[in-house]
């Protein structure tokens, strides 16, 4: 590897911590909504349960010997993690199991009924469909008369601030709308962002994308801008090649979002047919790796991967968990240069995040002083900071 961290990986071993309450409380939350979710039947229900007493109380248990991914996950940490209890792996890896785990519960894998049924898909329909988001499309109309800088800025603002209507997140944070005593923007380099996507139509942005429903409108929203404005010849967004983290975003995620936005009126409607073209003429692609849903972090990617994002122009990195994956799920010190744990990356890149765990990079000495004075430590796992970093 051309990086070696030096700070501790985040375990979910500590009673009281934010990874520890995630493995403890969250997971099984999200195993009872996933069980109310569809009339699943007694062999899912067994399953389900069972998952529930080995995620809280057990050990980490193999995948079935023909599972069809089971040589990929050994290759990404099974054979080291197996046997050992939830709680005393890196938290990044243990969370990653667990989905993969819950999909195997519900038939997603196997032959059958519930093959390819996404089990968090009821939760991501409501959300897409929620009164809230025909005032977010509506607020478009009024943006279209504002100078182009100004729509631009929006746009970047409503992509990064659209993280915080994760789902997952949303089970334990029920404050997280509280205003923040402290700015609110921890870190900015947006110019630097800018300056990466130079106004000559010709280079690819690569979008690795985070939650569906109201988050990745505004993704496709900012990625419709750039095409638009010649800032970008082509663009590619990455997704999850199944359901994960509850609500990040797959395929089938991607055309919900668009026919929302085809439906609608005014000029979401028309935000929602230039995107659709795109992906017609190819001036917009889709992209599900494998790697998009592995426990690992990104400086682990296979060549391919490392190949085609240190191709683009820029590739932008949506979202909490992506983050963890591109800075490495460890305990920086919050002033560690983001340069530094991102030289790994093969191109240029920017982090639009809104904090939702405990890893933090890049900040200088007066900002984390003045919100550990305001909040405590709260301020990494609130949901009412956000950043903006990049690095060329």
């Amino acid at each position: 590897m051309p990086h070696t961290p030096s700070a501790p990986v985040i375990l979910g071993d500590e009673p009281g911590s934010f990874p520890h309450s995630v493995l403890a409380e969250r997971h099984p939350a999200i195993i009872h909504q996933v069980r109310e979710a569809f009339p699943y039947g007694p062999e899912q229900h067994r399953a389900l349960d069972a998952l529930l007493e080995n995620c809280v109380k057990g050990v980490i248990e193999p995948l079935p010997a023909d599972a069809h991914d089971g040589e990929r996950w050994r290759a990404w940490g099974l054979d080291e993690y197996a046997g050992r209890p939830w709680f005393d792996v890196p938290w990044l890896w243990s969370e990653s199991y667990f989905y993969r785990q819950l999909l195997d519960a519900v038939g997603y894998f196997d032959p059958g009924a519930w093959q390819g049924i996404d089990p968090f898909r009821p939760s991501k329909l409501a959300e897409l469909d929620a009164p809230e988001t025909d005032e977010e499309l509506a607020a478009l109309d009024d943006l279209q008369a504002r100078p182009a800088e100004e729509r631009a800025k929006a746009l970047l603002h409503g992509s990064l601030w659209g993280n915080r209507a994760d789902l997952g997140f949303r089970l334990s944070a029920g404050g997280a709308d509280t205003p923040a005593p402290a700015p609110a923007l921890v870190a900015d380099h947006s110019d630097a962002l800018w300056s990466l996507l130079p106004a000559s139509g010709t280079g690819t942005l690569c979008l690795i994308a985070d939650n569906a429903g109201r988050e990745l409108i505004p993704d496709l929203l900012l990625v419709a801008h750039l095409l638009d404005e010649g800032r970008v010849g082509r663009a590619v967004l990455h997704v999850k090649p199944y359901p994960y983290y509850v609500s990040d975003a797959t395929t089938a995620d991607l055309v919900d979002a668009l026919r929302r936005l085809t439906a609608a009126p005014g000029a979401a409607a028309a935000y929602g047919r230039r995107l659709w073209s795109a992906m017609a003429d190819g001036s917009l692609t889709v992209r599900a790796h494998p790697f998009a849903a592995a426990p690992l972090p990104f400086e682990a990617m296979p060549a391919d991967l490392r190949a085609e994002l240190g191709a683009a122009t820029l590739t932008i990195v949506k979202g909490d968990l992506n983050y963890r994956r591109l800075v490495g799920d460890r305990r920086w010190p919050p002033t560690t240069p983001f340069a530094d744990v991102t030289a790994h990356f093969p191109g240029p890149v920017a982090a639009l995040r809104t904090l939702k765990s405990d890893v933090i990079t890049g900040l200088d000495a007066a900002a984390e002083a003045a919100l550990v004075a305001a909040e405590g430590q709260r301020w990494r796992t609130g949901g009412t900071h956000a950043l903006i970093q990049a690095r060329g």
